[in-house]
């Protein structure tokens, strides 16, 4: 093999890498139903309660989900660097469920507060992404967390198009039942799919939450995930309602939704991987951040007059950058991270990622009623140019050796 074919061989996923990947995919898609699949139909689905023409308690119980998520990704992150992986992801997984199960025998809305609180309290993002980072070469880290970034993507555009369908069929405790099912499908994954945890895990030091905070490069990350993901859902309390506006009833804005998130994985296969070969991860990760922001204002000028066009052109700039960046931070965190300290660092980062939820829809939410939809963009592309000079001195993680190259480099001395 010559020198000029070795990266890319050495950029594909191995079997286990494969498998790897497909299954904590799938564990991540079901948390992330969790949090979208009840968004679109919520507010109104939840009159049918007690109490729930309050919108106040109505506030809780759609935000309590990533607020408790947040809390526990620290925790769950470091009981993952001491107790193993697995055994986290199963523990989180079958709290989640919980939740579902109580949020669909709720009677009234302080019970389906208390549901949505349980299944944020499952928060094994970080278990997850840690697992993940385990079994996977440095090579090949993004395109395998590109599989686990994707999922948010898709399940956001899933939600959106299925939610309102399966609520006038199942209603929103039967939406509950449904990720409930889901969560105890993904403990038999974690168990019998997902591969074995590797076995030196368990003996190695264990850092410090401490040594997380003082790394530069993470807490970048940190910042940039918060803010990915506040502006991600701050723009989905406009957006639905700038395509009615265009022309376009709701029950069809999946006609827009879908095209745009699948053309853009597209776009994110033909660019990202290919630059990232060539040591040009940098110039895509600020790109894309620029990409976003110049989306929030292509939104803030669409907002004036909407037109479809324009709107489902925006959408698939945005869902390009979104995806580039979704797959290239959480890799670029699990690669900066001590070893032994990866499920903290990625603790951290999934903390700021659910508060960045919380934070968007919040804030989000009074924006548009305050000072509209234009204030509302504006808002989000001035967080997105804070992000960007935030981000711009980073410099991607040099790739660790890996164990294949020092036995070999062994091997070599005892010949010599």
């Amino acid at each position: 093999m010559n020198s000029a074919t070795l990266p890319i061989a050495a950029s594909r996923l191995t079997p286990i890498e494969r498998r790897a990947s497909a299954s904590l995919a799938a564990i991540f898609a079901v948390r992330m139903l969790g949090l979208f699949l009840v968004l679109p139909v919520f507010a109104l689905e939840a009159l049918r309660y007690p109490g729930g023409h309050d919108p106040a308690l109505v506030g809780m119980a759609m935000g309590i989900y990533g607020l408790t998520q947040g809390i526990l990704q620290i925790p769950f992150g470091l009981a993952s660097d001491r107790l193993g992986r697995k055994r986290v992801i199963v523990f989180g997984m079958l709290v989640f469920a919980a939740g579902s199960f109580v949020a669909a025998s709720a009677g009234n809305i302080y019970i389906l507060i208390l549901g949505r609180a349980l299944q944020g309290a499952g928060g094994v993002n970080a278990a997850v992404s840690a697992l993940l980072a385990d079994l996977t070469r440095d090579e090949v880290r993004t395109k395998s967390m590109a599989i686990i970034g994707g999922t948010i993507g898709l399940m956001f555009a899933v939600s959106l198009i299925a939610s309102p369908m399966l609520a006038a069929v199942i209603q929103l405790s039967g939406l509950f039942v449904l990720t409930g099912v889901m969560a105890l499908l993904c403990v038999g994954v974690v168990l019998w799919w997902a591969p074995a945890e590797p076995k030196q895990h368990r003996n190695v030091p264990r850092g410090k939450l401490s040594e997380v905070l003082r790394n530069p490069g993470l807490l970048r990350l940190d910042v940039g995930v918060f803010v990915l993901h506040a502006v991600q859902v701050a723009m989905w309390v406009a957006i639905p309602a700038l395509m009615v506006q265009a022309g376009l009833e709701k029950d069809h804005h999946w006609w827009v939704y879908l095209p745009a998130v699948l053309a853009s994985f597209v776009v994110m296969g033909a660019t990202l991987f290919p630059l990232e070969r060539r040591g040009y991860l940098r110039a895509a990760f600020l790109g894309a951040i620029g990409l976003v922001a110049v989306v929030q204002l292509g939104l803030l000028w669409a907002a004036q007059a909407p037109h479809l066009g324009a709107l489902a052109f925006l959408l698939f700039v945005f869902f390009c950058g979104f995806n580039v960046l979704e797959a290239s931070q959480p890799s670029m965190a699990s690669r900066m991270a001590p070893a032994h300290a990866r499920g903290a660092a990625l603790g951290v980062y999934n903390t700021l990622q659910s508060v960045g939820f919380f934070f968007g829809g919040a804030v989000g939410g009074w924006l548009a009623k305050d000072v509209g939809y234009p204030g509302l963009f504006a808002t989000c592309a001035a967080l997105m140019v804070v992000w960007l000079v935030v981000a711009w001195p980073m410099k991607p993680p040099a790739p660790r050796r890996s164990a294949e190259e020092v036995l070999a480099d062994e091997a070599d001395a005892q010949a010599t």
